[in-house]
């Protein structure tokens, strides 16, 4: 017994050994390339474009990521809800509650500020709450955050209305006047670009936004060796090193991974072509998660939806009850319903994926289902009770046989809305196409959109193809038997 017992721990060791440090970052480019960075220096996990700030945090709570970059105003006003502008000793105090810490200040300031064209009047947001009539253009986190928007609002008695926009379509919008102000990142590399002109914070309302690491608190003694890296990256990237690779990743076309590589002096990356982009290195693994993503779920749906569809076809009284839930899972957000599954199950990642598109792939499946049943010949019908057979045999020989069809086409409905549905789950780190529409919002790279459109596309076209030459077989099938 001593025996089995230590080699049960060896394993639970060795397992435990066995896996990476996992680095998270959040949707924003200078987010992705600092989570590259950390990955090259302390060789680990990078679950890249997790989502905002409350899904990043989220996930370093329940251990689906060990690391992730973040700014000392971020985890003060946001996370902790603390006023002023507290040092790191003061942000670990009450950290610790939470079982994480902060640490290892990379050596630059990212703040939030406002911008406005060069050729504006403005120059100060006190400036700003004289114009109620400009357009803003605002981030949906900024929007919602402590220290953004509402604060902002309340400090300098702002009357304007914000449009939530996202951060990488918003230089574009501003530049086009479709906007008069948006929120900007101090050191991101469009605002030299496109020639703007940063409000002035008069009235001192925002804190400083140091670049830390957010880490659980156990993380450095679980990897020690990663720890000691990370901690040689300590006061090393300045604003203006920052800005530089920032602006690799919006503005030359290069890769996050190429991006990063400029910290440690590689500046061997050049602009990709399309073809590099949709062929990548990552596109066999996007491929593989996207159709995982895709199958399971769905197997899972018809696993369900078949016998909810049987029930409301036999049962009259649960018919409008079966349908109405499944019906109104379909008006939930996609993004909502994620936050929602990620507070249920405690986790980012595959699993709140999965339960999400298993439940937008119910629909189609009990709602075919439920007509085919219900519209069966009722000859055949008649005919197998004249027979003696019983309800469960007249639906197993009879009239699942003609429904299937129905049955069929449900499903084919739900693998295609499925495949592209799947995309969503990039945001909260189960990978799949969406990681490269995610990284194309966030640079606001048409090409990268594309890049990762495109083969959930043509997956969607294959499904369905696959399905209709399975409608086709079947038709002859039963054709030939008659």
């Amino acid at each position: 017994m001593r025996l089995l017992a230590a080699l049960a721990l060896a394993a639970v060791c060795g397992a435990t050994a066995a896996q990476p440090l996992k680095i998270g970052s959040k949707r924003f480019t200078e987010s992705y390339v600092l989570g590259e960075i950390l990955a090259r220096a302390a060789p680990g996990e990078h679950r890249p474009g997790l989502g905002n700030t409350g899904i990043v945090f989220a996930a370093l709570k329940t251990g689906a990521v060990d690391v992730y970059p973040e700014y000392t105003g971020t985890i003060a006003r946001e996370i902790l809800k603390l006023g002023g502008n507290p040092d790191l000793a003061a942000l670990n105090r009450a950290l610790e509650s939470h079982g994480l810490a902060a640490g290892i200040p990379l050596g630059f300031n990212n703040g939030y500020a406002l911008a406005v064209r060069a050729d504006s009047d403005l120059k100060t947001l006190a400036d700003l709450a004289r114009r109620p009539e400009l357009k803003l253009g605002l981030s949906q986190e900024f929007i919602g955050r402590a220290d953004g928007w509402p604060g902002l609002k309340a400090a300098y008695g702002l009357a304007q209305q914000p449009t939530g926009l996202d951060h990488g379509l918003a230089y574009e919008a501003l530049a086009a006047g479709k906007i008069d102000v948006m929120d900007i990142y101090t050191t991101d590399a469009k605002i030299e670009r496109y020639r703007l002109r940063v409000l002035a914070d008069d009235r001192k309302y925002f804190p400083r936004y140091d670049a830390v690491l957010l880490y659980r608190l156990d993380a450095p003694k679980r990897f020690p060796r990663e720890f000691s890296s990370l901690r040689s990256l300590e006061g090393k990237i300045d604003e203006q090193n920052m800005i530089r690779m920032n602006a690799a990743a919006e503005l030359e076309g290069r890769s996050f991974v190429q991006a990063a590589a400029l910290f440690f002096g590689d500046d061997s990356g050049k602009r990709r072509s399309f073809l590099d982009l949709l062929f990548g290195p990552d596109f066999w693994r996007l491929t593989g998660e996207h159709l995982l993503l895709v199958f399971v779920s769905l197997a899972a749906s018809v696993a369900v939806g078949v016998p909810l569809g049987i029930v409301a076809a036999k049962l009259p009284r649960a018919a409008q009850p079966v349908l109405a839930a499944v019906g109104v899972i379909q008006t939930i957000p996609a993004l909502a319903l994620l936050a929602f599954l990620i507070a249920l199950v405690g986790t980012i990642g595959l699993v709140p994926a999965l339960i999400a598109l298993f439940l937008y792939a119910l629909l189609p499946i009990v709602r075919n289902t439920h007509a085919g049943i219900g519209q069966a010949a009722r000859g055949p019908v008649r005919a197998g009770k004249a027979l003696g057979l019983r309800d469960g045999q007249i639906l197993r020989r009879i009239e699942l046989p003609l429904a299937m069809p129905s049955i069929l086409a449900g499903i084919k409905t739900s693998a295609v809305i499925n495949v592209g549905t799947a995309t969503i789950a990039a945001f909260i780190g189960a990978g799949g196409y969406g990681e490269r529409i995610a990284q194309g919002l966030a640079l606001n790279d048409n090409a990268m959109l594309i890049a990762g459109a495109v083969p959930a596309a043509a997956l969607a076209l294959i499904v369905q193809g696959i399905f209709e030459l399975a409608e086709r077989r079947m038709a002859w099938t039963a054709w030939t038997k008659q």
